[in-house]
């Protein structure tokens, strides 16, 4: 099994040192790729749309797909999502809530979807109301890699 790091040129970053990677990419009958948590920041680690869980949605699915088209794989690959998710509200908020998340992550996966969990926590930057990783498994010949 041969394994390759994920890191996309021009991706975001951690503002510290980490030996955390955005993706990995296991090779064998299948390849497998773990992309990382995604979030919703820039660049310079800013958040992009502070508490707009819609506008964080989009960017953390487009930073999902980043990561896994670098690996060979696109969105439709994807056997497992966690989703970690901040919302202080309850009922009609939160379901509120969860559907504007659900309208923009439908955008991006096709039925069926893959197997999913969601996680209402505190995630670690002010303004940040979701974070999401994925795994993706794609057959050696669709992938383009040879053994």
């Amino acid at each position: 099994m041969e394994k390759t790091r994920i890191m996309p040129d021009g991706h975001w970053t951690w503002p510290i040192v980490t030996p955390f990677s955005q993706g990995w990419r296991l090779s064998g009958d299948y390849d497998l790729i773990f992309v990382g948590g995604q979030i919703s920041v820039d660049e310079n680690f800013e958040v992009i749309g502070p508490d707009d869980i819609e506008i964080q949605t989009r960017v953390v699915f487009e930073n999902i797909r980043s990561v896994l088209r670098e690996a060979g794989a696109d969105m439709r690959d994807i056997v497992k999502l966690n989703t970690f998710y901040h919302h202080d509200g309850e009922g009609e908020a939160l379901v509120e809530f969860w559907k504007k998340m659900t309208r923009v992550r439908l955008e991006f996966l096709e039925d069926p979807g893959p197997a999913g969990t969601a996680i209402r926590t505190f995630l670690g930057r002010e303004g940040l109301v979701l974070e999401a990783e994925a795994i993706a498994a794609v057959p050696r010949a669709a992938s383009g890699t040879q053994s």
